[in-house]
């Protein structure tokens, strides 16, 4: 499971605008919507349903949160940079600014335990973090997150 296989251009996000945790969950269920034509409203009740499970603000500035929807037939990612960080109740208490949303098909099983292993990683590397957070736009974000890691390393 690639990054590339999860997101598009089209998915990912440069300056991002909210408030709150629900409002950033309901602007990308909406980005999400419009990519898989199920309704937003599915989409954010889904996202939200798992964040009463526990927070999926994994700390150092980076949620993912993630969930199974029945009407899918593959695994979607969406990625945000938010312009000012937000209280996400994340397990360090420190606020997100990059969010990247994983939905799966309700059959997914271990493919999204194994695209959430992979988000998890790109996203643990502090290096890649600081780069996110410093790309110029989308279009970088987007170039960074789907480099091979020979590129990322090289880098």
């Amino acid at each position: 499971m690639e990054i590339q296989q999860l997101l598009s251009p089209d998915s990912v996000y440069s300056g991002l605008k909210a408030s709150s945790k629900r409002q950033a969950l309901q602007d990308l269920a909406e980005r999400a919507s419009s990519i898989t034509g199920i309704p937003a409203r599915e989409i954010l009740e889904t996202i939200l349903g798992r964040e009463r499970l526990g927070t999926t603000g994994v700390g150092q500035g980076v949620a993912i949160p993630h969930g199974r929807l029945e009407k899918i037939n593959r695994l979607f990612g969406l990625f945000a940079r938010l312009d000012d960080p937000i209280d996400f109740e994340s397990i360090d208490d420190q606020p997100v600014d990059l969010i990247f949303m994983l939905l799966a098909p309700e059959s997914a099983g271990a493919d999204h335990l194994k695209a959430l292993a992979k988000v998890s990683r790109l996203l643990r590397d502090r290096a890649m973090c600081d780069k996110l957070r410093g790309a110029d736009g989308s279009a970088a974000l987007y170039a960074l997150l789907t480099q091979n890691p020979a590129q990322t390393n090289a880098a």
